[in-house]
Parts: structure tokens; sequence; C-alpha cells
């Protein structure tokens, strides 16, 4: 984007390599061309240490797709880590999906429990990851679960958890200019629209582009698009304003399976990483073949991790 915006001045250009430069407040998709593809994903990694026709298959199918990756508490210093991984997307022209999932007491203690050790820890995470971003085009997916799960924190608790969402809005909006940041709002079936709605205004959706909805999950895109589209509607009848949202569709291609959401056999790979298709964007925002824990049919592959067993049976819809 900004090679192509600086001019060709070999001063220009050897400023750009020396750091990243700061762009003119707007639209990501306009300033880029295409979404980025991640080439250290667990599946991209996968595939370069197991060569053969399971990682051609792979590699096909998922590792050279455009999706997300998720920062947290493995991501070491994650303002470096954000702006190493934004910066590569930026020299590609190429348009870079995060995740931020390093809220207190994330997953409700699950499969993917965790994050950061106090609200303190956690305002210095999320605001040395907006750092990271800086003026560099982004989209982020901010805290998947937090706000759906809050029922599950102590009585206690639930503000906080409130404030910190809070907190993490303001930080994309004050310093990521050109990120669209998306609140994570669960998925259709989970939480009523109106009360989500409620709890997304009192997170200060407002300060940033939308939500995002059927993270990790496998709800159909058209069900997910009904909900994205009650929830913004409630949120006009109740404070004024809508909200474009994004669905997750890296696991939906088959849609649900009942209630089962721990790696469930006869999932899909869903529509890859676009604009439009019922939302803002579709995108991959969960990792096809990574697990979500100990679980379904992957009982002994931790959360996080990749298996190329799931990564098949997405391929295949088994």
């Amino acid at each position: 984007m900004r090679i192509k915006t600086l001019g060709l001045l070999a001063a220009s250009l050897l400023a750009l390599i020396a750091s990243p430069a700061q762009a003119a407040d707007g639209n990501p998709l306009e300033k880029t061309n295409g979404f980025y593809v991640d080439p250290s994903s667990n599946p991209a990694v996968w595939v370069k240490d197991h060569p053969g026709s399971t990682a051609d298959k792979i590699k096909a199918a998922i590792s050279t797709k455009a999706g997300a990756r998720w920062f947290g508490n493995w991501s070491g210093d994650v303002k470096k880590a954000v702006d190493g991984y934004t910066y590569a997307a930026d020299v590609a022209d190429k348009l870079p999906i995060l995740v931020a999932y390093n809220v207190p007491g994330r997953d409700c203690g699950g499969h993917s429990g965790g994050g950061a050790g106090s609200p303190e820890a956690y305002r210095t995470w999320i605001s040395n990851f907006a750092d990271g971003i800086g003026g560099k085009p982004a989209v982020v997916i901010i805290e998947p679960d937090a706000l759906a799960q809050v029922d599950c924190l102590p009585a206690g608790e639930r503000q906080t958890r409130l404030d910190l969402l809070k907190y993490a809005a303001e930080q994309f909006a004050a310093k990521a200019p050109n990120t669209w940041a998306y609140m994570d709002g669960g998925n259709s079936t989970w939480i009523p629209a109106a009360t989500m709605a409620d709890r997304l205004d009192a997170v200060g959706v407002k300060s940033i582009r939308g939500l995002a909805i059927n993270v990790s999950n496998y709800k159909t895109t058209t069900d997910s698009a009904n909900y994205g589209k009650a929830v913004s509607a409630a949120l006009s009848s109740r404070y004024g304003y809508t909200k474009p949202f994004v669905i997750d569709t890296s696991r939906n291609g088959n849609g649900p399976k009942g209630t089962e959401w721990c790696n469930p056999a006869g999932r899909k790979l869903g529509t890859p990483s676009q604009t439009g298709g019922g939302a803002e964007m579709l995108l991959w925002v969960k990792v096809p073949g990574d697990s979500d824990g100990k679980c379904g049919i992957a009982p002994n592959v931790e959360a996080g991790q990749f298996s190329s067993d799931l990564a098949l049976r997405l391929i295949s819809g088994t």
C-alpha cells in the first residue's frame, strides 16, 4: 500500500524500509490488495515440515488461504510481534487479520483458559497491541467469547471484564486509525440479539467498526448473517446506531452438528476470506486444523495445536 503511494524517490523508499510509515485515516480494504496469507500459520509450518500428498492437500485447501493470526500470552512482546506481522503484510500490500485473545479469565477456564494475569496487565498488553499496528491497515477481532461468556464470571468481576473490553475498543480507535476492529459478539444461538446489543454498547462498539460473529463455531453463514442483522437492529432501536459485522466461515461449510462445538466430526471448510457474502466480510478467523482442545475427534490434541487429521476432515467434510 505505502510502497505505491509514497512515490518513487529513493529517499522515500529507504525511509519505508527503515520503519513503517503512517498512512492517512481510511478504509483498510482500499489501502491494500487482498487479504494476507500468514506464512507462519500452524498449517503452513506443518506443510513445510511434512512434504507429501497429505501436505499437498492441506496446502491447496488451507495453508495458502488468508486467515487470522491469534495473539495472546504466548506471543511474547506483543507490540513487536504485532508490528512485525502487520509490517510484513503492509510490504506485501495485503490486509492482515489479527485476533486479540488475552483477556483475564479467558474461556472461563476451559480448554483455552488463560489470559493476562491482571486487569492492569491486560491494559498494558492491549495498548501495546494497538501500538504495534499503528497506522498500518489491519482487521482485528477483539477477544472471542469474552462478551458471550461474561455470565460465567463471579458477579464482582463482570464489570471489570466489560471495562477491559471497552478499554480495548478505545485503544484501537485512538491508536490504529486504519484498522477495522470488531468486538466479538458470540454466535447465532448463544446470546439473544437484544442482550448482545446491550453488551456491545456497554463495551464501546460504537467507537470501532463493528462486531464479529461465529468465531470458532459452525453456524451457517445465513443464520450468522440473520443474527448480525438482528443485533444491529437492536443497537439501532435501543441506542440509535447500527454496526456492520463479519462472520467466521473457517469451519461452517456443513453447518453445525447439534450443540457440539469442540472438534465435532462432519464439519467442513467454509467460504474463504472475502468481502461481502452476507456480511461486511467473511473471514477465516479460526485457523482450520487447529484443535479446540482435547475433545471430540481430537482427544489428545491441545487447544491451538494443529492436527493434520482435523485439517483433512475439514477438507473432506467427514
